[in-house]
């Protein structure tokens, strides 16, 4: 049973990147890397102009952007890019409502949500940060990470107690 699990979440993985992966193609941001896991690399293939990584632990998942070309477009298509992962995420939960890969999409889909940092929810607020200051600015930013990990560290600590 617990293989089960990680095999759905291994595929909510994939199908998390690939949702990032469409809509930078789509917004025409380039991609250098897509990776599964972190690591030393077992092996890797490339695709057009994109470097394909699986990496020893099967713990995460990556689409390295060209973060210059993405920060040039327009805040909904930097928002769309950002968010396109947890998209899909709970658009595959929803059409698989019920099962155990319908429990890791949206388990993928609300940790990435949360602004800690460097997931999907982190990046998302930061562009929205920036824009509304209308610049980068060290005291907001950093605010806003030691902010975004204790609320959190808050929702776990909540949703434990609700759980013990």
């Amino acid at each position: 049973m617990v293989t089960f699990y990680i095999v759905c979440f291994l595929l909510a993985l994939v199908l998390h990147e690939t949702g990032h992966l469409a809509a930078a193609y789509a917004c025409k941001v380039r991609v250098s890397e897509v990776g599964i896991g972190w690591g030393h690399k077992l092996f890797g293939f490339r695709v057009r102009e994109v470097d394909c990584r699986i990496r020893i632990l099967p713990v995460g998942a990556y689409v390295r952007l060209d973060m210059e070309e993405l920060q040039q477009r327009p805040i909904v298509q930097q928002v769309l890019v950002l968010l396109a992962g947890i998209i899909v995420n709970l658009v595959a939960a929803t059409a698989t409502s019920g099962t155990p890969f319908s429990l890791m999409n949206v388990l993928l889909a609300a940790t990435n949500l949360l602004p800690l940092y460097q997931q999907d929810g982190w990046k998302c607020g930061m562009v929205m940060l920036r824009t509304i200051l209308k610049r980068r600015s060290g005291l907001a930013e950093w605010t806003f990470t030691i902010t975004g990990a204790l609320l959190s560290f808050a929702v776990f600590v909540s949703l434990a107690k609700s759980y013990l």
